[in-house]
């Protein structure tokens, strides 16, 4: 749009009729019809003429003043950044994807000796999770600064709802909600590295091998190790002993701990029973096929696929007060009664835990 034009207040063209360059025209005298004229109306006075504004001269240094420099935008227009900043951001967007293929395709990306893909999980598959954590079970986090900002310690959480939805929520968790960004890396049983695909996308996950090396050497650098050590015995149970605590092993986290000399957190998950109300076990169909135990629930599989879509409960994750176990000797970890008394404090811990959120819980589904 070109520049407006600075115009005289006495010039012709700003009163002219229909907005013609000519002179304005002269506009008729008024006429009254007949009768009598009256005293001190309009026509009895005389008509004096206007005189014109004196006119100043621009000066030099006057500037017009158009939408530009005033600031105001024109009409249609979006204002000074508005497509920019989208369009920049999608553009970035773009690139990002683009380059993100490009080292997937190429093979330019890092994994750790476990298979860990730092990269993956985090533009990939905690994008898959995320709606699922916050939309559908729509997880409520509690005590996320229990959880020390840097170097190793070890999550033990208690473990439930038929399938292991609840090591995975509790992943996001720690993802999502950390302000150190920390990533939980799970120990898994040996049943999830034998399954095709599960295989390959619990690696890249950072998910590892339950056992006392690999659970060792991650706390040693510095990582934050998850543990469930009810282990089957937890997601497999029955619905009618939901929240209540099985075995929690022979208290080998706990001497890995103790070699490492790691803080052990207590982790409490509710709502993970609900999403499979286990009310029977086929167990000769678990053995044919391998398995730990084949759930019976009210849906599955008696409506097929469909039925194999978990409930939408609402789940509370809360993380307890840190354990510390940097003071004890480096021979404790061989002490029998020292792993049995603190196996059992940190599953009395998660206990009575449970018990309090599930007297806070309003509903099952809300």
């Amino acid at each position: 749009m070109a520049d407006a034009k600075v115009i005289p207040f006495d010039d012709d063209r700003s009163r002219g009729s229909g907005g013609s360059g000519g002179n304005a025209a002269q506009r008729p005298p008024r006429r009254r019809g007949g009768g009598s004229r009256r005293k001190g109306t309009a026509e009895s006075v005389p008509v004096r003429e206007v005189q014109p504004l004196p006119v100043r001269e621009p000066a030099p240094d006057d500037v017009p003043v158009t939408s530009e420099s005033s600031g105001v935008p024109e009409p249609g227009s979006q204002g000074p950044g508005s497509q920019g900043s989208d369009g920049g951001g999608l553009e970035r967007r773009i690139a990002g994807g683009l380059a993100f293929l490009r080292r997937r395709l190429t093979g330019d990306y890092e994994v750790d000796d476990f298979g860990y893909d730092a990269e993956l999980t985090d533009q990939v598959l905690m994008s898959m999770l995320r709606p699922v954590y916050e939309k559908y079970f729509r997880v409520e986090v509690k005590g996320v600064e229990n959880i020390p900002a840097e170097g190793g310690a070890l999550i033990v959480a208690n473990h439930s709802g038929t399938l292991p939805l609840d090591g995975l929520m509790m992943q996001v968790a720690v993802h999502d909600h950390h302000p150190a960004d920390r990533h939980l890396r799970l120990l898994a049983a040996d049943l999830v590295f034998v399954l095709p695909v599960v295989n390959e996308l619990a690696r890249k996950l950072g998910h590892t091998l339950a056992c006392a090396e690999d659970a060792e050497r991650l706390l040693g650098q510095g990582e934050l190790v998850g543990v469930m050590p009810e282990g089957f015995k937890g997601i497999g149970k029955p619905f009618g002993e939901r929240y209540k605590l099985q075995r929690f092993g022979r208290g080998g986290f706990v001497s890995t701990a103790l070699r490492q000399g790691a803080p052990i957190i207590p982790c409490s998950i509710v709502g993970a029973e609900e999403i499979y109300p286990m009310i029977g076990n086929a167990k000769t169909l678990a053995r044919l096929l391998g398995f730990p135990y084949f759930p019976l629930t009210p849906t599955f599989p008696w409506l097929g696929p469909l039925g194999a879509v978990p409930l939408p409960t609402k789940w509370t994750i809360q993380f307890g007060e840190p354990i510390p176990t940097d003071g004890y000797p480096a021979e404790a970890a061989e002490d029998p009664m020292l792993m049995f008394n603190l196996t059992d404090q940190v599953r009395e811990q998660i206990q009575h835990t449970l018990y309090k959120l599930l007297v806070q819980r309003r509903s099952v589904f809300f």
